[in-house]
């Protein structure tokens, strides 16, 4: 795989990996992160990853643009040498239907098949954890499959649930927050994604992976009293490898 470098302004530029979303890209663009930030380059800010590109923000006053440049291919040469470490999955328990899943009724009708099937389709599969964003611990995640996409609402919710999970077209995620959504939600999870106060606020991390489970009300009222308890730990496990 060849970058493409551009600049932005006289103080950032893009880095751009390819123009597919996809596992492949992913990787890539997270062994190139990681070893980046672990040569701590005097004169950069900030680095920020999309789907299929990274944006370096850096001090012009102290690194130039050829120095970034020069560094950047050094650093993409020496990741595509090295192996990204094995990925974690992360459990998490939803609560499909009723009057937290509004839409999974319209998913499998849109779709012609029930509304088990959705449940079964959207469930016990790896999803990949491309990016954390538009909300803070919010997940992008990739794998949904086709058979379940949905088109997003017409007209957007004011404000959901926190823990919505939702489809919009042929992704998957979870809302962290009451915040406005288009997508179409069908279910909800008892755990917190994102809590301020703990030294790593956010649960999920990009390159990891997310798979669902099912559970019933009571179940799930449990699992949000534990949580709230903070005597919920959530199951994971190596992808490949046994539930920890």
């Amino acid at each position: 795989m060849s970058v493409e470098i551009v600049p932005i302004g006289d103080s950032a530029i893009t880095i751009t990996f390819g123009n597919e979303i996809d596992e492949s890209t992913h990787h890539t663009i997270n062994q190139f992160l990681e070893t980046f930030r672990r040569n701590k380059i005097d004169g950069v800010i900030e680095c920020v990853p999309t789907y299929t590109s990274v944006a370096i923000f850096y001090d012009p006053a102290k690194i130039g643009y050829s120095h970034v440049v020069k560094k950047v291919f050094s650093i993409y040469e020496s990741a595509m040498e090295s192996r990204s470490q094995s990925s974690i999955v992360y459990r998490i328990p939803v609560y499909y239907g009723g009057k937290t899943g509004p839409d999974l009724r319209f998913v499998a009708e849109f779709n012609n098949i029930s509304e088990q099937e959705v449940i079964n389709l959207h469930s016990n599969r790896e999803y990949l954890i491309y990016m954390i964003g538009f909300v803070p611990g919010f997940p992008y995640l990739g794998g949904l499959s086709k058979k379940i996409a949905a088109p997003r609402l017409e007209k957007p919710r004011a404000t959901i649930a926190a823990g919505s999970v939702g489809i919009g077209g042929n992704q998957t995620g979870i809302y962290p927050a009451e915040v406005p959504s288009g997508w179409r939600i069908i279910g909800i999870t008892p755990l917190s994604l994102f809590d301020i106060e703990n030294d790593k606020p956010s649960i999920l991390s990009a390159g990891n992976h997310v798979t669902f489970f099912s559970v019933n009300y009571e179940e799930f009222l449990s699992i949000k009293e534990r949580v709230a308890a903070k005597k919920y730990e959530v199951l994971t496990y190596k992808k490949g490898g046994e539930i920890t």
